[in-house]
């Protein structure tokens, strides 16, 4: 059985690779579709373990059937269910959807709370959800959104050792200006869906190869 050998701290090349990365994704937007915080909130809850495709595809009849915070806090879990089913672990999915609903209706008035703090009080809802709400919804930065591919990247790169989301968004955040983590947590993502991909990175033709400690060329 062989060891495999740690990569080693990189973050002295931060600023070379995140360079190169941005010039090959100049317009790093996200690919969910909504109209306001309600709606972001609801397609970032069911694009866990289902790919922004798929989500935009249910949300464009989803989104025609339940309009208000009070649609999704009144519905019913086996209907909500169905209409989400194709983005998987639907079951949960509804009930994290109808809980957050009828909170917001209890302690915030209606409307999606624009906090850390607040949103994480909600269902379904952790800090990658919470950042995405914050960012997107409320032109709110606060931390970094860590997906599975901002995890896989930032340990490949050498920017953390970490495989707990939360240590990573530590890890990250003093590498770059409070104002770019946002467009950070984006062109990871891209990178991660285009080339450093899970089972077989592609290096050959990865832009940053040369400063990447995990690079196979």
């Amino acid at each position: 059985m062989t060891t495999q050998t740690p990569i080693p701290d990189n973050r002295e090349n931060f600023g070379s690779i995140y360079k190169h990365l941005q010039g090959e994704y100049p317009n790093a937007e996200p690919m969910l579709h909504f109209n306001n915080p309600l709606e972001l909130m609801v397609a970032t809850i069911l694009s866990a373990q289902c790919t922004d495709r798929q989500v935009n595809i249910v949300t464009q009849q989803l989104f025609r059937k339940y309009h208000s915070v009070e649609d999704y806090a009144n519905a019913d879990l086996h209907e909500l269910g169905k209409d989400i089913y194709t983005t998987g672990f639907y079951r949960q999915k509804a009930k994290h959807i109808i809980g957050s609903a009828q909170i917001i209706i209890s302690e915030f008035g209606g409307s999606v709370p624009s906090s850390m703090e607040d949103l994480l009080k909600l269902p379904g809802v952790g800090r990658k959800t919470a950042n995405i709400v914050l960012a997107r919804g409320f032109d709110i930065i606060e931390g970094i959104a860590v997906d599975t591919h901002v995890t896989r990247l930032s340990q490949r790169l050498g920017f953390t050792k970490s495989s707990d989301p939360k240590k990573i968004e530590l890890d990250l955040m003093p590498l770059v200006k409070k104002e770019d983590r946002e467009n950070l947590s984006m062109t990871l993502i891209l990178h991660g869906r285009n080339v450093c991909i899970a089972r077989k990175p592609k290096c050959e033709i990865c832009v940053v190869n040369e400063w990447c400690p995990s690079s196979e060329v």
